[in-house]
């Protein structure tokens, strides 16, 4: 049965790179990271509403094409509201496959000290496109307020499971994440 996995969680969490990570292990996988969506997008900076709207309606197309081959599939992404984590679930039932929520929780300090380090060293495409959304919703400072979002949403997901990174070290965060599957 092929599995839907969301990795939920804050800005720098490590979500890319454990979604990254999974698919490896996994021939055909899809790692299906949304920004890298958004990104293809013509001038998608000038319209970041709009175009992240778009890249979710594309991402739910090209997952129903992966998981009705019978591939898994990985979204890595923050969620602070549940209407796309309803039809990442949704599209899940209505394949047959398995619908998997983490979450990766940090306190507010930790990501935005994880964020500020990433901000000094070389950036992909995808993590400059996120700093620019982060500093245009009022930079580092507004990650408490993401963190109280996130919360929010998880009180009301009670089977996302939850998995706290270890700073610095992927491999022991991927254990983590590989252990509550």
């Amino acid at each position: 049965m092929p599995r839907l996995l969301l990795i939920n969680g804050l800005p720098g969490s490590g979500k890319s790179t454990l979604a990254a990570r999974y698919v490896a292990e996994r021939p055909l996988a899809l790692c299906l990271d949304i920004d890298v969506v958004r990104g293809l997008l013509g001038a998608w900076p000038d319209h970041p509403h709009e175009s992240g709207l778009l890249a979710r309606r594309l991402a739910l197309a090209m997952a129903r094409l992966a998981l009705g081959e019978g591939r898994d599939v990985v979204v890595p992404q923050f969620l602070a509201r549940t209407a796309f984590i309803g039809e990442l679930e949704a599209l899940a039932g209505e394949l047959g496959a398995d619908f998997v929520e983490v979450v990766l929780v940090d306190p507010p300090d930790v990501a935005a000290a994880r964020l500020a380090q990433r901000a000094a060293g070389p950036l992909t495409a995808v993590q400059r496109d996120a700093h620019l959304l982060l500093d245009r919703a009022g930079g580092l400072d507004t990650v408490p307020a993401l963190h109280r979002r996130l919360q929010r949403v998880l009180a009301g997901r009670p089977d996302a499971r939850r998995v706290e990174p270890v700073p610095g070290d992927v491999e022991r965060t991927y254990r983590r994440l590989s252990d509550c599957l």
